[in-house]
Parts: structure tokens; C-alpha cells; sequence
């Protein structure tokens, strides 16, 4: 998908990336800059964004996205918004801390509507838009343990088809890549979590748990998903819109 050496199909396009620190988010901004754009970094660890930023000669921002107040100070011009900021956690339904499960409910569903909604006016107004958001197999599918991921990527996936339905008047297109387990550190650091809730040891549950479904056994690595997120983005993606975008090694087939 890379447009190879010169090849700029977003010159002169201003992008924001959440969650733009590291894993996906950072190889999102490194695509998008690679291909012209000019690149906001969302995160709210500060050495993180700033380093991604200064790799790209974008601007960082160090924003705690379940602040709705921080997200108003964002930039509105912005021609590219990628929703990928996420956060986990592993528990029964019964054990779930509500607390937790409205955090990741504002992380992931409230912050990417009102990132969409600030930056749909300048969007509108200039004929064209490109909203991709970072949704998982788990907004199509369900596992035991992640209810509050599951709903918000679910929540996720509905918000994307609104606003697709709403921005094609307007040259605006909304769309989810959906991968499955990314090697980024939200996956790893779940690992353990994972093998208690499972009872399994550490060693076993990439291989019983997180690879189970999926007919490619191996984890997505994030340059992967970064890189359908920029094709998505280009201007030969114009009429693709309100879709779902599996990269999941065939776990949603399965």
C-alpha cells in the first residue's frame, strides 16, 4: 500500500492521531506523515508525544482523552482524524469495576464523537474528510472478560456508520480498520491478566487464547495496520465509507 518514494497523496493535508505515542498510533502517524500530511500527536504521556511528533516535524499535544474540556483545545482543522487512543482491562462481568468500564467508555467512544464532531465543520467546509477509526475484531465479535472493550468497540463501529452516512454529502468518508491482536504494549501487557482469568500459564495464551480463532497464527504488527489506515486516506479510497476493515488473519471468517 506505501506510494513509494515521493509519492505525497496527502500533501498539504493537516491529520490528528490519538493514541499517537506509540504502538498503532505511532506507526499511524509515521504513515500519514510519510504519506505528506502534517501531523498532530495525541497522547497524554508528554516524552512520547513529543518524540513521535519531533520524528515527523509534527506538533504534540498531551491530552488525558477522557477529559471532554482538554479535547475542546484540540485544533478543529483538521482534514485527517484517526481515533486509535484505547486502554483495556480484563475481568469478569461480575468482578467489573464500573468505574473502569465508564473510563474506557470515555477513552473510546465519547472522545472519537467529539474529536469527529469538532473536526467535521472544517471537514464540511473544505469538500473533504478522511475519519478512520481504530475499532478491533471485538466490534464485531465478543470474548469473555472484556465487556467494556467490546462495548465501546462496538459503540465505536456505530458512531463510524453515522458519521459516514452523514459526511458523503461533503466528500467526507468514515470508516473502521478492524485488526485483530496487534503487537503493541495494550496486548502484552494484558497477557497476565489474561492467564488468570483463563487459568493458564503466561507461555500458553498467546498461542490458546489470543491466536485461537484467527487462521494466521501470528499477531498483526502495527506498520500493518498503519498502513491500510494511510490507503484508507488516499484519494482512491473515496468511495469506501461506513465500512469495516477486517485485518484479523481470519478471525472474523472463523
Amino acid at each position: 500500500m506505501n506510494g513509494g518514494p515521493g509519492h505525497t497523496e496527502l500533501d498539504g493535508r493537516i491529520a490528528l492521531v490519538t493514541g499517537g505515542g506509540g504502538g498503532i498510533g505511532a506507526a499511524c502517524v509515521q504513515a500519514l506523515a510519510a504519506a505528506g500530511a502534517k501531523v498532530h500527536v495525541v497522547d497524554r504521556d508528554a516524552a512520547a508525544a513529543e518524540r513521535v511528533a519531533d520524528d515527523v516535524g509534527g506538533w504534540a499535544h498531551v491530552v488525558d482523552l477522557a477529559d471532554g474540556d482538554a479535547i475542546d483545545k484540540l485544533p478543529a482543522e483538521v482534514d485527517v482524524l484517526v481515533n486509535n487512543a484505547g486502554l483495556q482491562h480484563v475481568a469478569p462481568l461480575h468482578e467489573f469495576p464500573p468505574a473502569t468500564f465508564t473510563l474506557i467508555q470515555r477513552v473510546m467512544v465519547t472522545a472519537p464523537f467529539l474529536l469527529i464532531r469538532r473536526c467535521l465543520p472544517h471537514m464540511y467546509s473544505r469538500g473533504w474528510g478522511r475519519i478512520v477509526n481504530v475499532s478491533s475484531a471485538h466490534g464485531r465479535r465478543a470474548s469473555a472478560f472484556k465487556s467494556a472493550y467490546v462495548a465501546a468497540k462496538h459503540g465505536l463501529e456505530g458512531l463510524s456508520k453515522v458519521a459516514a452516512l452523514e459526511g458523503a454529502a461533503y466528500g467526507v468518508t468514515s470508516n473502521c480498520v478492524s485488526p485483530g491482536y496487534v503487537r503493541t504494549p495494550l496486548v502484552e501487557s494484558q497477557i497476565a491478566a489474561q492467564a488468570v482469568a483463563h487459568d493458564l500459564p503466561v507461555d500458553q495464551v498467546v498461542e490458546r487464547i489470543l491466536l485461537d480463532r484467527p487462521a494466521i497464527k501470528r499477531l498483526v504488527e502495527p506498520a500493518e495496520v498503519a498502513e491500510l489506515v494511510r490507503w484508507l486516506c488516499g484519494p482512491h479510497a473515496g468511495a469506501l465509507t461506513g465500512a469495516s476493515v477486517a485485518l484479523d488473519g481470519g478471525w472474523t471468517a472463523n
